[in-house]
């Protein structure tokens, strides 16, 4: 009888079991499939006499749901053994990724802005692409600096009649200060609020590579401009900087120098953190180690970009990067920061 049939085969699905994948697919072609044993029983069904197709047709589909379930279970039960309940990723490249580090320039331009953004400076970006009004003449440069000569400047079109129309890659973030400062002032020449920005980026020179130069670099320039700022706030905040950067220990000495866009402008020594001053032959015996140069801004400075020099006042510097990493990790070959070896980058994971 039909019914004594489907009881039998509900008996069965409950105590199905299965290895592996294999043994599923098997039980799956015994009772699911189009010759299986519920698709025999449906086919049986016309047979049924009338008043017990209600009850025989229940029973059918009970039992198809039943052994779906079941067959579905199995399957998921042996994956799971298979794989050791671990979710493969199967985009995933087929050796182990090992992770990189970064680089020891963003290491050190990190640290850097890290200590100025604790003393309030911001951050302030921009084009390393620039014009010659924002690199060389808002910066006080004459029009016959120089340089503005190609043997300095990358430039990517020139104009000889009119040079504030050239077109260069930025020979130092300066420009950026430019931009700042032209931004930050009524039609009055009135700030309408003190500057105080950090401006990190890539420049470009065009000078030979050698292990002591190279054609683009990268600098971190800073600038404040507010009321009554003096040369005294200068020098205690690059003090400030020289301790956190290169420890507490740490003495500096500001030398007077010469740049277009300070005055007056000095050049800024620490005391050799190798020797303890004492002299050696990192600091060629003389106990300092220039690292920035820095200055008062230029009054004309602040007229080229519309602030006004009689009611403001401000201090620059700037440093380049490559400079202070040398002195950090003592890395005697500026190329090394260029040529991607793995080798010489993977000396920094731990300082990551």
């Amino acid at each position: 009888m039909i019914l004594d049939k489907i009881d039998e085969l509900l008996k069965e699905v409950q105590t199905l079991s299965a290895k592996n994948a294999d043994e599923v697919e098997q039980l799956r072609l015994k009772y699911l499939s189009k010759k299986g044993e519920i698709t025999a029983l449906m086919n049986d069904f016309r047979n049924v006499a009338a008043d017990q197709k209600k009850t025989v047709g229940m029973k059918i589909n009970e039992l198809k749901t039943l052994a779906t379930e079941r067959i579905n279970q199995l399957r998921e039960e042996c994956e799971t053994q298979e794989t050791g309940d671990v979710t493969l990723d199967l985009t995933r490249t087929p050796y182990p990724v090992k992770l990189g580090t970064r680089h020891p320039l963003t290491i050190v331009t990190n640290e850097i802005i890290d200590i100025f953004s604790r003393m309030g400076f911001v951050l302030a970006d921009g084009p390393e692409v620039e014009d010659d009004l924002h690199v060389f003449t808002k910066m006080n440069f004459a029009a016959d600096h120089p340089a503005r000569d190609m043997q300095d400047t990358f430039f990517v079109s020139q104009h000889p009649n009119d040079v504030t129309k050239n077109i260069l890659l930025r020979s130092h973030t300066s420009s950026v200060q430019a931009r700042v400062m032209e931004n930050m002032h009524d039609e009055n020449g009135k700030l309408t609020a003190p500057i105080r920005v950090i401006c990190p980026g890539r420049v470009y020179r065009n000078e030979a590579i050698t292990a002591r130069a190279h054609c683009f670099f990268h600098q971190v320039e800073g600038l404040y401009i507010d009321k009554n700022v003096s040369f005294t706030d200068l020098k205690q905040v690059l003090l400030s900087f020289a301790k956190e950067m290169f420890g507490a220990d740490t003495k500096i000495r500001l030398r007077p120098s010469y740049f277009p866009f300070t005055e007056p402008s000095a050049e800024m020594d620490i005391s050799c953190f190798i020797c303890g001053g004492e002299g050696c032959g990192f600091c060629k015996h003389t106990g300092w180690v220039e690292i920035l140069g820095c200055g008062m801004v230029d009054p004309n400075v602040l007229e080229q970009c519309g602030i006004d020099s009689s009611v403001y006042s401000g201090y620059a510097f700037g440093m380049g990067v490559e400079r202070i990493t040398n002195l950090k990790y003592r890395v005697n070959d500026l190329r090394l920061f260029s040529e991607n070896d793995t080798r010489f980058l993977e000396e920094f994971e731990a300082a990551d």
